[in-house]
């Protein structure tokens, strides 16, 4: 008699209670922000809304990363250059969007303009349209992982050599982007928005749209990495991370395994990217600084990696620090960020997640034990 493998619920119920309730209270700030005047209780800033917005694009990229870090054991170190690619990519869209609204009037760039361009370079060609930038926002990070991954794992490149490489990766394209004769706008990047497929990006309706656009799309990226985690192929890729030559021992090839997962955490990057260009209001490649990818890898640690939920709290508690330490103490925020991660790599391996997870089951065996006692 054949015997079937159920396969595990994406999550248990606390989990998905935990979730949905998160899910609503975000999704309530900007109904709270357009429905209630700024005297009211009720009301919620545009500071605030704008702000959990960006932390949100910054829980993406870091559940993106954990995806290959944490159950695949790939520790990437230049996660950022995908998320300013698919900034970019959107921003190339939103300065287009500008038309003859900039300083110069013109149909060019202001920075072209400045910089004495006469036409926009080949690679803008059709950017002016919205679904094509769409598109480009998923081609060019996913295009670059695909073919840096390539080669890299086929070469069995692996361990702290692969975080190396990532991380000089990154740091190239900085370089590259930081020059004005790229066409990327230079040391200043993309800024100045005007509209997003007509609507006034500042209007705080389209402000609301954008922020609830993102909230779908982190919600839709959770669930997507669980359901792969939890799969067949999420054991392959934890095989991977465990125990590499023993899974090709067995007859699997690890190369198209880790080929995939790391082109969808770079493409799953660049859609957080996308979505963080037009609520922040600029983009350049700064964001593509190693200290970036670096600040991700922190925000995974800190909430716990290999448990998806728990990079996106570190992502909301790092960036919360973050934004309270640079107005309190703007000198010293580094050296915050130094030691949180100090601690948590001597103190909490598992992160806030798994310190959690630990007082739960400290519970339940204190339970079980009172329960014996009762019992004799």
């Amino acid at each position: 008699m054949s015997t079937m493998i159920m396969r595990p619920s994406l999550f248990n119920r606390p989990a998905w209670t935990g979730i949905v309730i998160c899910t609503i209270v975000l999704a309530l700030l900007p109904v709270c922000n357009l429905l209630f005047p700024a005297g009211s209780a009720l009301h919620v800033s545009s500071y605030t809304v704008a702000l959990v917005g960006k932390f949100m694009c910054y829980a993406m990229a870091a559940l993106a990363l954990d995806l290959v870090w944490g159950y695949t054991g790939i520790l990437s170190l230049g996660h950022g250059v995908f998320f300013a690619l698919g900034g970019y990519a959107h921003g190339m869209y939103l300065m287009r969007a500008i038309g003859r609204d900039g300083v110069y009037q013109s149909d060019l760039p202001d920075f072209m303009v400045f910089l004495n361009w006469k036409a926009y370079p080949w690679y803008w060609w059709m950017t002016d349209h919205f679904w094509f930038a769409m598109l480009l926002v998923v081609l060019v990070p996913g295009l670059l992982a695909f073919v840096f991954g390539y080669f890299a794992f086929r070469s069995r490149i692996k361990g702290v050599y692969f975080s190396i490489i990532t991380q000089a990766m990154t740091f190239a394209f900085m370089l590259l982007f930081f020059r004005n004769d790229t066409g990327f706008g230079g040391n200043n990047g993309f800024t100045d928005f005007k509209r997003i497929l007509g609507f006034t990006i500042t209007a705080p309706a389209t402000k609301a749209v954008l922020y609830l656009v993102t909230l779908g799309l982190l919600f839709g990226a959770l669930v997507l990495c669980r359901m792969i985690v939890t799969s067949k192929l999420g054991r392959v890729l934890q095989g991977v991370r465990d125990s590499e030559s023993r899974l090709m021992f067995i007859g699997y090839n690890p190369l198209w395994f880790k080929l995939f997962v790391w082109t969808l955490s770079a493409v799953i990057c660049g859609i957080a990217g996308a979505l963080y260009v037009p609520q922040v209001g600029i983009i350049n490649p700064s964001e593509m600084s190693p200290a970036n990818s670096i600040e991700m890898v922190i925000w995974a640690a800190v909430g716990g990696r290999g448990t998806l939920i728990g990079p996106i709290i570190g992502a909301f508690t790092v960036n919360g620090l973050k934004s309270w330490f640079t107005a309190a103490f703007p000198d010293l925020w580094l050296y915050a960020l130094g030691l949180i991660f100090i601690l948590v790599t001597l103190f909490l391996p598992q992160g806030i997640l798994g310190l959690v997870q630990k007082f739960k089951k400290r519970d339940a065996v204190a339970a079980e034990g009172s329960a014996s006692k009762e019992a004799a």
